[in-house]
């Protein structure tokens, strides 16, 4: 899909674009979602320049993602989308500064792109440059991750509660741990997640404040440092929360080890205390014909004392010992 936005009315109108349309001149904002070989086709001609295909934007190098080429301002961040669920997707995102104009390639479609589009009919605050259409969006990017992390703190400090909660006293293997186990690994995928895209955010911005060094005006190289301390913070607590859950796994692994090692203790103990009534009993089991025992009168009622006694006396033993 290709959707062009330009100024009228006091904001930034965004128009469907056929593949065989043309592009006004006066858009300052070029939005290819899903892209058609048409529409790339389009833009590029509009722009007299090769954008990057779907194969350049997933390239891992550096060189590949953040370089100026044709008088143009190619960057590539990895964008979150679909983050409001416990599965986030990342994909790659391209956006490309040429000609006084924003060019954005995506595959995805994350809730700031269209929260930003509404936000950019309501006001001309973005309409004003390209540079600030981009930072605009950038921001608007930021604040939705800002957004997703907080929610994911939350996630964590309940789950954190769940399992140290000195109140809650459940009988053992009345945790559903394994389902904690569960619920930590997908808030540590997100926050990688979350984490890796920050970083290619933040090397967008350290990327664009070169780019534009000498040529942006106060408030665009202004604005590019309070997103670069935005990405900064925002990493900070990712790390702080990433640690937080690894914490949390050891802490719920070492729980389980707890909990297992009590069983064993139990099962132990048992084997332990059944284990000299059990020699007694195959004692007097056993098919010999000269038992003296079997002739005593008061043989069988002495047999089942002696079983007794040899339980209750290591139970006890151990009670004393502090082992049960």
């Amino acid at each position: 899909m290709l959707k062009v936005y330009q100024l009228q009315n006091g904001g930034l109108r965004g128009t469907d674009i056929a593949p065989t349309g043309e592009i006004p001149a006066t858009s300052l904002w070029i939005d290819l979602l899903n892209p058609s070989l048409d529409e790339r086709r389009a833009v590029d001609k509009f722009l007299h320049m090769e954008l990057p295909t779907r194969a350049d934007m997933e390239e891992i190098e550096i060189s590949s993602r953040l370089y100026q080429e044709d008088d143009g301002i190619f960057m590539t961040a990895l964008i979150l989308s679909n983050s409001e669920s416990d599965i986030p997707k990342a994909d790659v995102v391209t956006f490309v500064l040429a000609h006084d104009k924003l060019v954005t390639i995506r595959y995805i479609d994350p809730q700031p792109f269209r929260t930003f589009a509404a936000r950019c009919e309501r006001t001309s605050h973005y309409a004003n440059k390209a540079e600030s259409v981009l930072l605009g969006l950038v921001d608007t990017i930021i604040d939705r991750m800002a957004d997703v992390l907080e929610r994911i703190g939350n996630d964590v400090e309940a789950i954190n509660h769940e399992i140290f909660n000195p109140e809650a006293k459940k009988p053992i293997g009345a945790k559903d741990f394994q389902g904690v186990l569960g619920r930590l690994g997908m808030k540590h995928g997100a926050t990688s997640k979350m984490r890796e895209s920050l970083l290619s955010i933040g090397r967008v911005l350290t990327f664009l404040s070169q780019a534009v060094e000498g040529k942006a005006n106060k408030d665009v190289k202004a604005h590019i440092k309070t997103l670069t301390r935005d990405v900064q913070s925002l990493q900070d607590h990712s790390s702080f929360i990433a640690g937080k859950l690894s914490y949390l796994q050891d802490g719920t692994l070492g729980l389980i080890n707890n909990e297992q090692n009590n069983i064993i203790k139990i099962m132990s103990v048992a084997a332990m205390v059944f284990l000299p009534p059990t020699l007694i009993a195959s004692i007097y089991g056993m098919n010999f014909k000269f038992m003296p025992e079997l002739d005593w009168f008061y043989g069988y009622a002495l047999s089942l004392l002696l079983m007794i006694v040899s339980g209750i006396v290591p139970y006890f033993w151990f009670k004393r010992r502090g082992w049960l």
